[in-house]
């Protein structure tokens, strides 16, 4: 079975798109002839021409507005904003033209757009460049977010993400491009707004998306050398978030644990803890605990350790819901 990184199934979907419909164009900052800032798009201009595969102006809501255009004139668009933090003067055409134009025009134009955001922090990066906005984006209606945690999620979900007729902001973990993992690039993806169960376990659920599944997993590792059994639920999708699929876990463990980078107030994990305690209040066993980025704007690399959920908070947030007892 062959083995890629995350940056390689990036590579091999956005290939294998554009092979499987004519209209599929990826564009952005140097996405053509360089590759992307991350080599993501290498070799494609090459492969399929820079009518298809070609580069922009340094202009968020220019990439975007084309988008629109090329969505309505009956185009498969792949735009690439370069970093998270790229994103924010794009955001006008985000939300005001993207998510909007297909109920604007009562179902007569459709936005086909998938735009991939390179996401998230671990990079130890300058200003700008460790952004986690899913929060923003999921709160936006008209738009669906998707992440993935690893090599073969990001093939079949960014597979997923180009063929759907909606506009998918598909936010890439940028710490996770050099993974590697060994799968086989099938036409199968589950349906949009499902998660998954990484690992078993009955103690508690470990809840996390994007880079912090892995970080979650070495946490459950640790946790069964003291006898704690922890499962570990891939969200996958932001929006919608698959809430059955959280029901149907934390029922079972009865105690809750949401990982994510983003800061805590307001940040997805809220939705994500009153979607559990909405199906699951008379099971659970202790409130839903949130382990997260703070309250402040990212920090410069040196720092980046300190604000990342680490594996130490983790477990402490774990230690919190199982030693909790009412009254």
């Amino acid at each position: 079975m062959p083995e890629y990184s995350l940056q390689q199934a990036l590579n091999l979907a956005l290939q294998h798109a554009c092979e499987d419909d004519d209209r599929v164009l990826i564009f952005g900052e140097d996405v053509g002839g360089l590759g992307g800032v991350f080599r993501v798009t290498d070799g494609l201009q090459a492969k399929f021409g820079e009518q298809r595969v070609f580069d922009t102006p340094l202009a968020e809501s220019a990439i975007m507005g084309m988008a629109v255009g090329l969505a309505m004139a009956g185009w498969r668009p792949v735009p690439e904003i370069q970093f998270d933090g790229f994103a924010y003067p794009a955001i006008d055409q985000i939300v005001n033209q993207v998510a909007r134009m297909h109920y604007r025009s009562r179902g007569t134009l459709s936005m086909p757009i998938t735009l991939r955001l390179p996401s998230f922090g671990g990079i130890r990066a300058p200003e700008h460049h460790g952004e986690s906005l899913e929060a923003l984006f999921a709160h936006v209606p008209g738009l669906k977010v998707v992440s993935p945690s690893s090599p073969s999620e990001g093939y079949h979900l960014l597979m997923q993400a180009i063929a759907d007729p909606d506009p998918v902001i598909f936010m890439e973990p940028k710490s996770r491009y050099w993974h590697k993992e060994s799968f086989e690039p099938t036409a199968f993806a589950p349906p949009v707004g499902t998660s998954r169960i990484v690992r078993r376990g009955k103690h508690a659920t470990l809840v996390a998306w994007g880079a912090m599944v892995a970080r979650c997993l070495q946490v459950a590792e640790l946790a069964a050398e003291d006898g704690v059994e922890l499962e570990v639920l891939d969200l996958r999708w932001l929006k919608p978030i698959d809430a059955a699929g959280l029901a149907e876990s934390v029922s079972r463990t009865r105690r809750a644990v949401v990982v994510h980078e983003a800061p805590l107030t307001a940040g997805l994990g809220a939705e994500v803890a009153t979607l559990i305690t909405e199906r699951c209040f008379g099971e659970l066993r202790a409130p839903v605990q949130r382990v997260t980025g703070f309250d402040v704007p990212y920090p410069s690399g040196d720092l980046e350790d300190e604000y990342l959920p680490s594996i130490d908070r983790i477990l402490t947030g774990v230690q919190t819901t199982l030693e909790y007892r009412r009254g």
